[in-house]
């Protein structure tokens, strides 16, 4: 049975636990706009809950700093070269977040104008669970 989500590696100091994931569906569309755009990354700057959508942008037109958290980073590739994808979020929005695991999923429906899947008629979306593990 093919995996239910792709867990990022763990790229936050001290942990030893994955805080994002995408699903299949996820997995697929990034590789569609991978070979449309390039390196891609993903940023949530907004958004307390369930349904949030994060931004995907080629990598390095968004520019992040000290004030964002980098929660994970996914390689999407199929075996043949490395296809990493960086997961940030603002450190303010990680403060809300820090006991939730996040999965990026895709649903039917227009992204924001400045993500990359905007045009396919699709948006990526913030699935959330508590996480039943220390912080």
């Amino acid at each position: 049975m093919p995996p239910t989500k792709l867990d990022a590696a763990v790229t936050v100091p001290g942990e030893d636990f994955s805080r994002v994931a995408l699903t299949p569906v996820a997995v697929e569309l990034l590789r569609t706009l991978w070979l449309q755009h390039g390196p891609l990354m993903f940023h949530q700057s907004g958004g307390c809950c369930d349904g949030s959508s994060p931004m995907c942008y080629p990598t390095g037109e968004f520019i992040t700093g000290d004030s964002d958290v980098q929660l994970g980073l996914f390689d999407i590739s199929d075996g043949l070269q490395p296809q990493p994808i960086e997961f940030w979020m603002s450190k303010e929005q990680f403060n809300y977040w820090s006991h939730t695991h996040l999965t990026v999923d895709v649903v039917p429906g227009r992204g924001s104008g400045f993500s990359v899947e905007a045009p396919e008629g699709k948006r990526f979306l913030i699935r959330s669970t508590l996480m039943d593990w220390p912080v």
